[in-house]
């Protein structure tokens, strides 16, 4: 299995047991994480660090997703970013990458599925 110990991916999630388990699932591929547990602090962690790929929780307190995505925008539209959703029904899906997602993951994350998009993105 490929590892990506020289990639950051931050990981904008506010509850505790869904992190831990998305961090955990990323265990294998050894890829630094950073965590945000809202929107004001994705943006913050964004402009701070140096991160090759988000994950956006769409569900936040202070800004949700779909915020915290627009200001992260303002910084680089070049960095991959992520919906995470338990919302499965295709134009809530449509909906995300039409206001500038690159794609949306459906909650629970499996490590096949991050697997995918960190080859497709980060290669």
């Amino acid at each position: 299995m490929k590892t990506y110990s020289d990639k950051t991916i931050l990981i904008a999630e506010d509850n505790e047991v869904s992190f831990f388990l998305l961090k955990e699932t990323l265990e294998p591929i050894k890829i630094n994480v950073i965590r945000a547990d809202n929107g004001l602090e994705a943006v913050r962690l964004f402009k701070e660090e140096d991160i090759d790929l988000v994950l956006m929780d769409i569900r936040m307190p202070y800004l949700n997703g779909m915020e915290a995505l627009e200001e992260i925008r303002k910084i680089s539209a070049e960095v991959p970013v992520y919906a995470q959703t338990a919302q499965v029904f295709p134009e809530e899906h449509s909906k995300y990458k039409d206001s500038g997602f690159n794609g949306v993951i459906s909650k629970p994350i499996d490590l096949e599925m991050i697997l995918e998009i960190l080859e497709k993105e980060l290669g």
